[in-house]
């Protein structure tokens, strides 16, 4: 490894003459009010230590990709705040690649050849430039003045049509029902034109499902990677669902959180590019079906578990509290090593962490939503309620509403829950063509009464996610004093008055995330 040394006697002296390792500092200082005197020290083949994909120190200030090397130098000479700007070029061949604007440099190590190198452009002011303080001959202030005067003249006349184009541009994109993404994307989502999703997708030749808000297809992107396409159908809904999936889900990482990579928003088309989960959704691993392959109790003990998780980061470990809403099998995809992972934001309610509730209209799956969706007051406990149900779904094999029964009482899950519950009869329920299940006879019915503990009628008496995960871990004991009459709403206002469930008091693992 070699450590580049620049030619200090133009621009750069040692730190220190005896330790030469201690790195370099500038002669003359960057003067911002003179960019126009800036320029680059090209270093080619040079490593910088923090050109990494998905690392982000905070010497950066902004991470482009498919520029052109001269937009890159452009882009850092009229950015006061840039000290080097560190170019590579792509793999595809368009001379176009990736561009890092720093504030702050640190080591920068010559490859000598070895691998592909990073060029990097250090920022340096020219000593032969225009310092303030310096005096000059009165003509020479005159042509300098009339020149600056000028130069500003055209600025501001570009400036200004520039601001009117971009406001007609603006309007018309507005009138158009365009949207604005801009302002809320983080920057490390990919943004697809439509023709690229074309090719990707093979002209939408493979479609994986169909949810609420649309269709999902399968793509490949050039390096060979599987991606699920979303594509959001329609107007009206779709703006504010859009919006909300790409603000919910673009900025949070989670292992039990199916990944967003990018998305589309070119004239009316809406799209969203997921990570693609090879085993499909939960719902066709629990059906009569596919009892071929059926899972196994510490397979089912994990995806479990895994959703849990998920739920309880959105819940709790978000700088917004984030509330699905749509909790369902088909929304919980599995990987190559049936990991679940909680998927479909675009019903996502975001909610402020000291907020215990918010108001909203009815949204959600038939069968999954709670009892406190007739009263419209929403909380996290909705989740809760819904997991209770895909919990028991999992344990149970089948559908809470499954319209193929031949006694009318055992279409409802829960209805069969109760009754069965009442007869002390819970093993009844469980998947009987799995020996697996029922030898782990007393851990099966253990996991029965978490889910009647997150089925409780009134939202209060549930469990927060965060203690259901310590419940599958053992570390807290399932409520004994359950309620078996699931749909039991407690009346709180008389007459006229529009009916709410009890708020739940706040308990700080719920409202306040880690501590």
């Amino acid at each position: 490894m070699t450590y580049i040394f620049f030619p200090r006697e133009n621009f750069f002296r040692p730190s220190s003459e005896r330790k030469p390792d201690l790195g370099c500092s500038q002669l003359t200082s960057i003067y911002c009010p003179s960019l126009q005197y800036h320029s680059f020290i090209e270093l080619k083949d040079t490593a910088y230590f923090s050109f990494q994909y998905n690392h982000e120190p905070s010497s950066i200030i902004f991470w482009l990709e498919e520029k052109k090397l001269e937009d890159c130098k452009r882009a850092c000479l009229r950015n006061c705040s840039c000290k080097a700007a560190v170019f590579e070029y792509n793999l595809y061949g368009n001379r176009r690649g990736s561009c890092l604007l720093l504030n702050e440099v640190f080591s920068l190590i010559d490859n000598n050849g070895q691998g592909r190198g990073k060029t990097v452009f250090l920022t340096v002011q020219n000593q032969s430039s225009i310092i303030p303080g310096r005096k000059k001959s009165r003509p020479f202030q005159v042509i300098i003045g009339s020149t600056l005067a000028a130069f500003f003249g055209i600025i501001l006349s570009i400036a200004t049509c520039f601001v009117i184009f971009k406001k007609r541009i603006h309007e018309s994109r507005k009138a158009a029902g365009f949207l604005d993404l801009e302002p809320i994307l983080p920057g490390i989502l990919t943004r697809f034109s439509y023709n690229e999703l074309k090719v990707i997708t093979k002209d939408f030749s493979s479609k994986l499902g169909e949810g609420g808000f649309g269709s999902v297809y399968e793509g490949t992107l050039r390096n060979g990677t599987k991606i699920a396409v979303k594509h959001l159908d329609g107007l009206g809904q779709v703006k504010e669902s859009f919006l909300t999936e790409v603000k919910a889900v673009g900025g949070i990482h989670h292992i039990n959180l199916v990944k967003l990579i990018g998305f589309c928003a070119e004239k009316s088309h809406r799209f969203l590019i997921y990570e693609y989960m090879v085993n499909g959704s939960l719902d066709r691993w629990i059906t009569h079906e596919n009892q071929e392959n059926g899972l196994t109790w510490n397979t089912r003990q994990r995806i479990i578990s895994d959703i849990a998780k998920g739920l309880a980061y959105l819940h709790e470990d978000c700088s917004h509290k984030i509330i699905p809403l749509d909790i369902k099998p088909q929304n919980i995809p599995l990987d190559q090593y049936l990991n679940a992972k909680i998927s479909d934001f675009g019903l996502s309610k975001l909610i402020e962490k000291d907020k215990s509730k918010v108001v909203t209209r009815m949204r959600g799956t038939r069968g999954y939503l709670a009892p406190e969706w007739l009263s419209s007051v929403i909380i996290e406990k909705v989740d809760v309620y819904a997991f209770g149900i895909v919990l028991l779904e999992i344990l149970c094999v089948r559908k809470n509403l499954d319209w193929t029964q031949a006694d009318e009482e055992d279409v409802h899950l829960l209805s069969v829950f109760r009754r069965k519950a009442e007869q002390e009869q819970l093993m009844d329920m469980v998947d009987k063509n799995n020996e697996d299940m029922q030898l782990h006879r007393e851990a099966v019915t253990e996991m029965m009464s978490l889910a009647a503990w997150c089925l409780q009628g009134d939202f209060s008496k549930r469990p927060s996610m965060s203690l259901v995960v310590k419940s599958l871990e053992g570390l807290v004991t399932v409520e004994t004093n359950l309620d078996y009459d699931f749909t039991h709403v407690p009346e709180v206002w008389a007459g006229n008055q529009q009916r709410e469930a009890i708020i739940s008091s706040k308990i700080p693992s719920i409202l306040s995330g880690r501590r």
